[in-house]
């Protein structure tokens, strides 16, 4: 496996980028960068160039994510060549949300193999719903490692795009698969979030918009919660007070789910994946301290499962709502991730909507919020 990395820092244009590419026979190359630079209307054939015999993926972000630290309105382009894995990519428009899982079903059935070791998975950020696109994968591919995330549009939520050789367009569902035997692929989760408050059953919902806790409007509970003023600034400054599913019989956490819209007709709330009828939910709060020490919990589970002693790559995928409320110091998370890694581990990534990955220390991949998620990806020539 050989990465070679190139960057575009804000005030940067593709005109600087050096004549020469680091990589011209890549096999896959990643870009991830702010919806702005990918309005560019000269980028995708620039990337075609460079990189003739690759194939190109990527999406908007809300924030990019390098070995350098975390940006914005950059451009982080990971060219990657395989020299024994096989890979294969796939892409389908998503019509609409109520789609996502048999949109995933079509992708997965297309990828399926006996050899299919890993897949990365990267979507549009507002107009599916991740939670269904993760279960309609698994239904086709099993324990399969599915690694990525959702588009991410800063803090707007307004549109998202995603890069597919030489499409840019919103609504896009891209799928990898990795196979063979020389592939090394190790995923790690954490979090940092602590529930607070009483604990609220939900009442009523349509897989992921929720419209009633105990019995009551859902909206106007939320906004009681994170009071008037905060609620003004609704859906983005719902980032910083996220849902955590609760355990059945358990106060752990299940799961995280961040909002992504409000409606304030139906007085309801719609998060990036599902908040089913029935299901126990807490608000949640963190401190920077406990959010960087959840970056780090994620490199310490890819560390447990391989060695990073040699070269690999590590795709970042951090939520959104850890940006928030870290702000300036979130390069922290990274640092750290950095660190515990190593040097020989090139690192790009983004922050998110939505990331894939599997459960810690588990094989079921899911939908988590509010994460920082690594997937590792290696080549052991020898295996």
């Amino acid at each position: 496996m050989i990465v070679k990395q190139e960057s575009l820092t804000a005030k940067m244009t593709l005109k600087d980028l050096p004549a020469a590419s680091p990589l011209p026979m890549a096999n896959l190359v990643l870009v991830f960068g702010s919806v702005k630079r990918f309005g560019d209307s000269k980028l995708e054939s620039i990337l075609k160039t460079r990189y003739p015999a690759a194939q190109i993926i990527g999406c908007s972000t809300s924030g990019e994510i390098s070995a350098d630290g975390v940006f914005d309105d950059s451009l982080q382009i990971t060219a990657v060549l395989w020299e024994k894995t096989i890979q294969r990519v796939t892409h389908t428009k998503m019509t609409s949300m109520q789609n996502s899982y048999e949109t995933a079903v079509d992708l997965a059935r297309q990828l399926k193999s006996d050899d299919l070791k890993a897949v990365l998975v990267y979507s549009d950020g507002l107009n599916v719903n991740g939670s269904e696109l993760l279960e309609g994968f698994k239904s086709v591919l099993g324990d399969i490692p599915l690694m990525g995330g959702m588009a991410g549009d800063g803090f707007n939520f307004s549109q998202t795009v995603q890069i597919f050789n030489e499409t840019i367009s919103n609504g896009l569902v891209i799928a990898v698969g990795l196979y063979g035997k020389n592939l090394v692929a190790a995923a790690g989760v954490g979090r940092g979030w602590k529930p607070y408050g009483p604990p609220r059953k939900v009442t009523r919902s349509e897989k992921n918009v929720v419209l009633e806790l105990d019995g009551k409007p859902a909206l106007p509970l939320y906004n009681m919660y994170i009071g008037a003023q905060t609620a003004k600034g609704l859906p983005g400054s719902g980032l910083k007070f996220p849902f955590a599913i609760i355990e059945e019989g358990k106060r752990d956490i299940e799961k995280i789910r961040t909002l992504l819209a409000i409606d304030s007709a139906k007085n309801s709330l719609t998060f990036a994946g599902n908040v089913d009828e029935g299901e126990t939910v807490r608000f949640c709060q963190a401190t920077h301290d406990r959010l960087v020490e959840g970056a780090g919990d994620a490199a310490h589970l890819v560390t447990n499962q391989i060695s990073t002693n040699q070269t690999g790559l590590a795709i970042c995928v951090s939520c959104v709502g850890r940006k928030g409320v870290m702000a300036e110091l979130v390069v922290d998370e990274v640092k750290l991730v950095k660190q515990i890694l190593g040097s020989q581990t090139a690192i790009t990534g983004f922050y998110s909507y939505g990331e894939f990955a599997p459960r810690p220390d588990t094989s079921d991949s899911v939908l988590h919020n509010q994460t920082m998620t690594i997937g590792y990806l290696s080549e052991d020539l020898f295996a």
